[in-house]
């Protein structure tokens, strides 16, 4: 017997990228449930033309976000994807194929290819990776972090790995890329605050040039060419970026301190 699945997306000014990721969920999902952060470019009617059950939420972080959508979603299993994710025609074909015979594991984990101005990264620190993606709700939670969030399940859950790759289409240019880090790294320093980390000036700069260095020499963005270098750019500009913002919200008394 089939089972229902339903996907959850989040979304903010996602107009550009939306259609692609719902296309390819066309005959995969049951439901869509979309949790937008106020989108002001269409992106909630593009989604409401594929029929998603779409609600607005002012944004609280990736990881309350996705555990908001998942509390929206009717079907046991749900399958987590972003806005600027499509599903590739073979995981299509298995996920379809799963849901058909109906599921036999809790967690499903895929291959998930970073693309920067449409070109798959092998290094750089976006190497492919696999990401449990899939999942029976019942044993599964997104923690609350407001970024690098993750999904928890009890630890003697095997995530089952099914052949595909999710596509995620990080940026189409370069200034995307700086625009998107930079977004995290305010909320990044609003983690480092809250610990009570009041970086001065000359050590913030010490951690720059380290992810700087670390993104080049052990995640290989210096075989990546021009890419590679913009990528590491992007790092060290967002980790001084995390760092100042701390030191800001510390200061202003917003922090642990």
């Amino acid at each position: 017997m089939s089972t229902f699945l339903s996907a959850t997306i989040i979304t903010a000014n996602e107009a550009h990228n939306i259609e692609r990721c719902l296309n390819s969920l066309i005959g995969v999902a049951d439901e869509i449930v979309v949790v937008d952060s106020m989108s002001t470019d269409g992106t909630v009617d593009i989604c409401r033309r594929y029929g998603c059950k779409v609600t607005e939420r002012v944004f609280a972080g990736y990881g309350s976000q996705r555990q908001y959508a998942v509390g929206l979603a009717n079907g046991r299993y749900v399958l987590s994807i972003d806005a600027d994710e499509m599903l590739s025609e073979p995981l299509r074909e298995n996920i379809i194929r799963l849901k058909n015979e109906g599921f036999t594991h809790r967690m499903y984990s895929f291959r998930v290819v970073n693309y920067i101005c449409g070109r798959p990264m092998r290094r750089s620190g976006m190497q492919p990776d696999l990401q449990t993606r899939l999942f029976d709700r019942r044993y599964a939670n997104w923690d609350l972090l407001d970024v690098g969030e993750r999904l928890s399940y009890p630890r003697g859950v095997r995530p089952a790995f099914v052949p595909g790759d999710i596509m995620h289409y990080r940026c189409n240019d370069f200034d995307e890329l700086d625009f998107k880090e930079l977004r995290n790294a305010e909320m990044r320093g609003r983690v480092l605050a809250a610990a009570g980390i009041d970086a001065p000036a000359p050590m913030s700069w010490l951690r720059a040039a380290s992810a700087y260095l670390r993104c080049q020499l052990r995640d290989g963005a210096i075989l990546d060419g021009a890419a590679g270098m913009r990528i590491a750019r992007a790092r060290f500009i967002a980790t001084l970026a995390a760092y100042r913002a701390a030191r800001r919200i510390v200061h202003e008394g917003g922090g642990s301190r």
